[in-house]
């Protein structure tokens, strides 16, 4: 037993020793003696290694042991050196500048450059390099830091001065803006299954934020055709290597260099035509497999990208298999300036620890990211051991400075000084922004609508005053959930009438409930195509009236759940007593062409006609939508579901029940619709669907405002949406009986009209306007109608071309009868 003992504590120290974490560590600099940012260190036959960081600095932690150590960036020659590791060390490399031999080969003037030969065999191979590897798991430390470069001292009134001291910034209004760091493990089946699991986050300045750094955004795959940075880039970006490559891209020939025995090809890429979304750079290429070894590329505002002015990619491989190669670091680096701001940044993720045959639970990439609680409360010690970039001393410093920041920021006595700056009243911002009144500390807050905008005009009411409020509070922290209440008075200066309605929502359990009552002026057209603001812009400059009013005093609920995933149901239930109103108002500021106001009665514009007489109704709404979908993410308040890639389609159920409540309606509707929004068409931007069909089972009481309306649209400003029509009357084609309607828009996002001028001789049948379709181009469009009630039969095509490389352009389908 003592002996036991005896030798299990002289053990301990033993397994101590080689299980503890030694430390590798040094500087990577060139030739010159300069610093080589972002040098990658591996251990040779190994999926394990680190960065460096931009000053060059690396550090890898590891276990006693013999090890080969290699050091390599993108215009280097490779270093290895071989080490017995039996305690922490400092190692620095010197990296010698790659000199690239171009193998005795010439280029005719008339011939091909050999890059072209190359290049085709790695598109040959694209196809198989991008299939080898069918699920993989690994861990992914991703590191993001965003800096101000520079900032005007003030902006539109806003001290920029005091806001750069308050977060940390120097003086001279730089300094680092954002810094973040998360580990990851991450989850891949073909052929595009994600999932993500965050095991630690850190963010400077904040102690309870969680990082926006994702291992599926730092996803990118050269071996697809195209690169579909969605938001990033309004267009799709054509890989070098992509089977339609040649079309897009110039290639040269820079020449070869050895690494390990094996053959690397360097090969510049350039567009062919300077607007074409494609990249620029450098791209690497390994001889005999053809598979991509590193690439370093970029590209501009030229590519028609979004929020940036450069945007460089730089991504190296490794082999993990004999077979297969994997990234083992991917960077993107980005600067922008706008109005005397400049920023500059990066993301950069290093990847470590492969399983290229891993086993998956059955429903594990139904969920696309998961963050626990706790992942951001590890501490500095954790930090030191698991961080594979070094920090610099800029970084170390920031850390340091915003941790003092962030418990300043959390305490009440802060927020509540925040909130009395920021909740003072001012007059002039309450006219056209509100005003807003918060109390962070109990995540609550109050608002009141700007006055200007809450004025407007119309020919039922006159100039009327429509003036509202919300409040908002958090009543269930776990899952970030909300009580809403909004409430709004007006008053009509010409038909005098008092308006006023109240509405809210509460979650109620896994439901959310909702109310809304009161007494309104409300559009005929329940769409609301044309919001009162244009309307009464057109009224009293131009006379002409096209919003229609009815009243309506009314009280109507409703409850929402989603059932499971993309399964989604409503209900709801809605008296009301509605009644017709006459213009009383011919008022405007100008009368052109000595125009007169139509009625209110939109079947009887010469004539104010009643359009129904006094009614109630009661009615009762179903609505159920599913979109195939159930991916979600995972976060500590709760789950948040994924758009779906797929169409979505709609039940809609609406029934009038005659007698309840004095109700004088007695129909039935049922419709279905599918729809589905931009639908990816590859270069081409994207397309949105929208079909939609109806049937009024019964019809034997209702009043226009029970019709099944359509969003039309008669004037220049169109109100874009799904299922809207460019030309199409506000009113005329409501229908009580049945309906079929089908929408297709497809948005060009720029990829080849670059040098179209914006002004150019047109066909008689072909009118362009830049930017918006205006009401003459009616004359472009064909109308046919037929039917013995009305079979309305439109194709809408309209097309304007922008400035620069946008084109917008819609087709558009709807029938009624």
């Amino acid at each position: 037993m003592k002996f036991t003992l005896l030798f299990t504590l002289f053990l301990v120290p033993v397994f101590n020793v080689f299980s503890q974490q030694l430390t590798l560590s040094g500087k990577i600099i060139d030739d010159q003696g300069k610093p080589v940012p972002f040098a990658s260190v591996y251990i040779k036959n190994t999926t394990r290694g680190t960065s460096a960081n931009s000053e060059g600095e690396y550090i890898l932690q590891l276990k006693p042991g013999a090890y080969e150590v290699q050091y390599k960036a993108v215009g280097y020659k490779q270093e290895s050196r071989k080490l017995n590791f039996t305690g922490s060390q400092v190692l620095n490399i010197t990296l010698q500048t790659e000199t690239y031999q171009l193998n005795n080969v010439v280029v005719k003037g008339d011939g091909e450059d050999p890059a072209y030969a190359i290049t085709r065999k790695a598109i040959k191979k694209r196809k198989a390099h991008l299939n080898e590897v069918n699920a993989y798991t690994c861990e992914v430390y991703i590191k993001g830091l965003q800096k101000l470069l520079a900032a005007p001292k003030k902006f539109m009134g806003f001290d920029i001065q005091k806001a750069a001291r308050e977060n940390g910034l120097d003086s001279n209004r730089r300094g680092i803006v954002y810094l973040s760091e998360s580990e990851s493990k991450l989850s891949f089946k073909r052929p595009g299954d994600v999932h993500e699991e965050m095991i630690s986050s850190k963010v400077s300045g904040s102690n309870r934020a969680f990082s926006f750094n994702r291992a599926s955004d730092m996803k990118v795959n050269f071996y697809e055709n195209i690169q579909d940075w969605e938001g990033l880039s309004n267009r799709p970006l054509v890989s070098p290597i992509a089977d339609n490559a040649l079309f897009y891209y110039n290639y040269k020939y820079i020449g070869f260099s050895t690494e390990n025995g094996e053959t690397i090809d360097k090969i510049k890429v350039m567009p062919k035509r300077l607007y074409d979304a494609c990249f620029q750079g450098y791209i690497y290429i390994l001889e005999d497999s053809w598979r991509i070894y590193g690439l370093d590329l970029f590209i501009t505002k030229k590519q028609n990208i979004n929020f940036v002015d450069t945007l460089r990619v730089n991504e190296q491989f490794f082999p993990v298999n004999e077979k297969a190669w994997m990234p083992s670091s991917v960077k993107f680096e980005f600067t922008a300036g706008l109005l005397g701001f400049k920023i500059g940044g990066y993301f950069i993720s290093i990847y470590k620890d492969y399983d290229l045959e891993p086993t998956f639970a059955k429903r594990e990439f139904a969920e696309v990211l998961r963050i626990n609680k706790g992942v951001n409360k590890k501490d500095s010690v954790f930090w030191e051991n698991e961080r594979p970039i070094p920090l610099t001393e800029e970084e170390k410093t920031d850390y340091k400075n915003k941790a003092v920041l962030a418990k300043k920021r959390e305490s009440k006595q802060y927020l509540d000084s925040l909130d009395n700056v920021n909740n003072k009243f001012n007059g002039g911002k309450l006219l056209l922004g509100g005003y807003r009144h918060n109390n962070r500390y109990e995540h609550e807050s109050y608002s009141l609508d700007p006055l200007l905008p809450s004025i407007h005009f119309n020919t039922v009411q006159g100039f009327a005053f429509n003036y509202g409020g919300t409040f908002r509070k958090r009543v269930d922290s776990i899952n970030n959930r909300y009580l809403f209440l909004g409430a709004k008075a007006g008053y009509g200066f010409s038909d005098h009438k008092f308006t006023g309605d109240m509405n809210g929502s509460a979650p109620l359990g896994s439901f959310t409930l909702g109310f809304n009552g009161g007494s309104d002026i409300v559009d005929l057209n329940n769409t609301s195509p044309v919001s009162p603001f244009i309307n009464s812009l057109y009224s009293l400059f131009e006379k002409q009236n096209f919003e229609k009013l009815y009243q309506k005093q009314f009280i109507s609920f409703f409850l929402h759940k989603r059932i499971t995933g993309g399964w989604q149901a409503t209900a709801g239930a809605e008296w009301a007593d509605r009644k017709w109103l006459p213009n009383a108002t011919s008022y405007s500021f100008f009368n052109p062409d000595n125009r007169t106001y139509t009625s209110n009665n939109p079947l009887t514009p010469l004539e104010d006609k009643p359009l129904f007489p006094e009614n109630q109704s009661f009615k009762i709404t179903f609505r159920t939508t599913y979109d195939f979908n159930d991916k979600y993410e995972t976060y500590p308040n709760g789950r948040r579901y994924l758009p779906s890639p797929y169409p979505t389609i709609g039940f809609s159920y609406v029934e009038g029940i005659k007698g309840f409540l004095g109700s004088d309606v007695d129909y039935s509707l049922i419709s279905a619709d599918i729809s589905k929004s931009d639908i990816p068409t590859g270069i081409f931007g994207n397309t949105s669907l929208y079909i939609g069909a109806g049937k009024f089972m019964n019809n034997n009481s209702l009043f226009y405002p029970d019709y099944k309306q359509f969003a039309g649209n008669e004037i220049l400003f169109y109100k874009s949406g799904i299922n809207s029509f460019l030309l199409l009357n506000y009113y005329t084609f409501s229908t009580y009986t049945q309906y079929i309607e089908g929408h297709l828009e497809q948005n060009f996002s720029g990829f080849f009209l670059n040098k179209i001028p914006l002004i150019r001789k047109l066909k008689l049948q072909e009118i362009v306007d830049v930017n918006y379709l205006s009401t003459p181009a009616l004359k472009n469009y064909t109308e046919l109608g037929l039917g013995i009630q009305y079979l309305n039969f439109r194709l809408m095509y309209g097309r304007s071309y922008n400035s620069g490389s946008n084109v917008n352009s819609a087709i558009r389908l709807g029938v009624g009868f």
